[in-house]
């Protein structure tokens, strides 16, 4: 898929795309996922819905490709020496705004990706799969440096810890995740579960 992605989308510019993608954006944050159609992205862009589905295929592999421009770069750039710093790069590297917006535009996708096998796929193949590689290589310099032993428990459990804080501090403490939040979780609870020191 994504080399055909690709093709289709290599005609429009780097910067209409990220004006489209804004829109998309804008229009999940208003409507949810079941209510952005290709109608309304393609008026709110002034685009023809032809182009869109040319450059996309479709609505789920825009919508989730517009929510990857939003990423401050992968977890390939982050290697600071120790899994502490490692997992405080990924905590700090969005501001406490942009990180209350993206927990708004999960909300809006939650029951989406549950219940449309074509948003699930493409949440998975774009979004989950490439940041779950990363991940692991990341775990893996951290066992290799001798940080976490290979055999700890909590290995398998620490995308969930993550997320898990990610996605419920606006349903349990009606705040969003901000750095500060996510940074005091990494040391109260990730690292302990791992037997790595939090200072």
């Amino acid at each position: 898929m994504s080399e055909v992605a690709t093709a289709r989308r290599s005609r429009i510019t780097p910067e209409r795309e990220a004006e489209l993608y804004g829109a998309v954006l804008d229009l999940l944050r208003e409507v949810g996922y079941d209510a952005v159609t290709m109608d309304a992205v393609a008026a709110r862009t002034r685009s023809s819905k032809a182009t869109l589905y040319r450059q996309w295929g479709g609505k789920a592999e825009l919508v989730v490709r517009a929510m990857r421009s939003q990423k401050p770069g992968g977890l390939a750039d982050i290697d600071t020496g120790t899994l502490r710093g490692d997992l405080h790069a990924i905590a700090v590297r969005e501001d406490d705004c942009a990180m209350a917006q993206n927990a708004a535009l999960m909300r809006a996708l939650a029951m989406a990706v549950h219940q449309n096998d074509d948003l699930r796929q493409a949440f998975k193949e774009l979004l989950v799969e490439p940041e779950m590689e990363e991940f692991r290589r990341m775990i893996r310099r951290a066992v290799d440096r001798g940080e976490v032993s290979p055999d700890n428990p909590a290995l398998d459990y620490m995308v969930h810890m993550l997320v898990g804080a990610f996605a419920t501090r606006t349903l349990i403490d009606d705040l969003p995740p901000t750095r500060e939040f996510l940074t005091s979780y990494i040391d109260a609870v990730v690292l302990p579960a791992l037997g790595v020191p939090s200072s």
